[in-house]
């Protein structure tokens, strides 16, 4: 019996939390989304594909593109920065690979992930995919689906709880993030509602990532990029008719709030709490360290205290970190000399170190010889992190990071500073200017000044352009080594 159109087009309970989400991201144009957003979007993207640029060289990113192009062969979607190409999927695995590559690129502190990894990677393999069938994707499209994709992701991390997700050994973003890429491909796609329940419930069926790849794996920087591939694939299904789980975030048996959730107390009316009224990307923070997002707050701290001290490692008898349980779970653990790359960048005793000695905490911080660096070694061993999760300041209205820095010099003389979170995060946000200034930094290391210059007017353009040939040419020429 053949189901009438009608409700053929409808989710299957379009009051509920999965339903709602469905005919909203079906039913936003551009025109809702507050010119506001749309050009703190456009900076989000710039910041991502600056990302990418510096990140599809790393040593590590090398060793990922070896590794796939055999599996997967050849394509039309391109890899930035490579001069190459290769299948939809395989590409949105590596471009995801590229973003993430050096711990550089956005996140959400409330419920942690990393949008731009996610979003650009599976929306630029929709868009090669359109356009192999002849069609085009403007640059208002493509926004308007980067904005849909942020909203997604970042309301199933609130609903999963956030950071409770990262205390239990799962890659928070990666978890969630399959949601977001999803809703971004499906919007280019032109979904309908029924669509996009299927597509979410595709997505969150796929959903992965264990955080203990943190500590020493290439595949921490994947996971993102997986997370893009499994959300662009997510869309291309419903949209080809294949359903996916129905109702998937109230589902109480198998679904996708229930069984992440298990173990404490998901919440599926963060998913649309004031959906289109309060808008997540104004909040995503940009980072301007190199390490994981939780560290941020401590890093600023140590900068803070010791800028034009120049202060040694001989300098500093103790380090003591104060840190809630979410970023002691995550960001902290006895290192072992010397640490990998991607180690490094997750555990705060080594971020605080470099910072204390090179008032930085930049690509150059993670070279061989840093790396295992006698004088980053002497702190590290002298550093304490506590658990703390009463706030340092009662003035703080919102949990945030809530990270205190106590460093005790030879001598006698204590510095202690509290932050709440860093320089970047939602109440202290990085400019556009400053956004601007940072991709400036990021590329002039990798690509040529005129192509980076025409990359940042092409995307914050992007409303104006009629199709994105030029940008994606612009994007996939070769890009130079950042480390070698």
């Amino acid at each position: 019996m053949s189901v009438p159109t009608q409700q053929a087009t409808r989710p299957t309970d379009p009051d509920g939390p999965t339903g709602q989400l469905a005919g909203w991201l079906a039913g936003t144009g551009l025109e809702r989304i507050p010119a506001t957003v749309r050009e703190r979007a456009a900076h989000l993207v710039l910041d991502g594909l600056g990302c990418a640029l510096i990140g599809a060289q790393l040593p590590w990113s090398r060793t990922a593109v070896e590794a796939v192009l055999p599996m997967e062969g050849g394509g039309s979607t391109p890899l930035i920065g490579w001069g190459r190409s290769t299948s939809a999927p395989a590409a949105a695995v590596l471009n995801g690979t590229f973003i993430q590559g050096f711990e550089l690129d956005d996140y959400f502190p409330a419920a942690p992930l990393h949008s731009t990894s996610l979003l650009l990677p599976a929306l630029l393999s929709t868009v090669s995919q359109l356009g192999a069938a002849g069609g085009t994707v403007s640059g208002a499209e493509f926004l308007r689906a980067v904005v849909l994709g942020i909203e997604t992701g970042t309301r199933v991390g609130l609903a999963l709880g956030g950071p409770e997700m990262l205390v239990r050994g799962w890659h928070s973003g990666s978890v969630f993030g399959t949601h977001a890429a999803a809703a971004a491909s499906g919007a280019l796609r032109g979904l309908g509602p029924a669509e996009f329940e299927d597509a979410l419930g595709l997505a969150g069926t796929q959903s992965a990532g264990l955080m203990a790849a943190q500590y020493e794996a290439m595949s921490k920087r994947m996971h993102h990029g997986l997370a893009a591939r499994n959300g662009f694939y997510a869309a291309g299904l419903a949209q080809g008719g294949y359903t996916g789980i129905k109702r998937v975030f109230e589902r109480p048996y198998g679904g996708f709030l229930s069984t992440f959730g298990e173990g404490h107390h998901p919440d599926a009316s963060q998913i649309t709490q004031q959906l289109g009224e309060q808008w997540n990307t104004a909040a995503v923070t940009v980072k301007i360290h190199a390490a994981m997002g939780g560290l941020h707050p401590a890093v600023d701290a140590v900068l803070a205290l010791t800028e034009g001290r120049g202060l040694r490692a001989e300098d500093v008898e103790r380090i003591r970190i104060e840190v809630p349980t979410a970023i002691h779970h995550h960001g902290w653990w006895a290192p072992e000399r010397p640490l990998t790359p991607i180690g490094a960048q997750m555990n705060i005793g080594y971020a605080t170190a470099v910072a204390l000695l090179d008032g930085r905490v930049g690509p150059e911080q993670f070279t061989p010889a840093r790396l295992d660096a006698d004088d980053v070694w002497q702190l590290i061993g002298r550093t304490e992190v506590a658990e703390v999760d009463e706030q340092q300041d009662p003035a703080w209205a919102q949990p945030g990071y809530n990270t205190r820095v106590t460093l005790s010099l030879r001598g006698g003389e204590v510095l202690t500073r509290a932050l709440n979170q860093p320089h970047g995060g939602p109440d202290d946000p990085l400019t556009d200017q400053e956004i601007r200034a940072k991709y400036r930094t990021l590329t002039t290391q990798v690509v040529d000044p005129a192509r980076a210059a025409r990359i940042e007017q092409l995307v914050l353009g992007l409303e104006g352009l009629s199709d994105l040939t030029e940008l994606v040419d612009l994007l996939a020429a070769p890009a130079r080594r950042a480390l070698d």
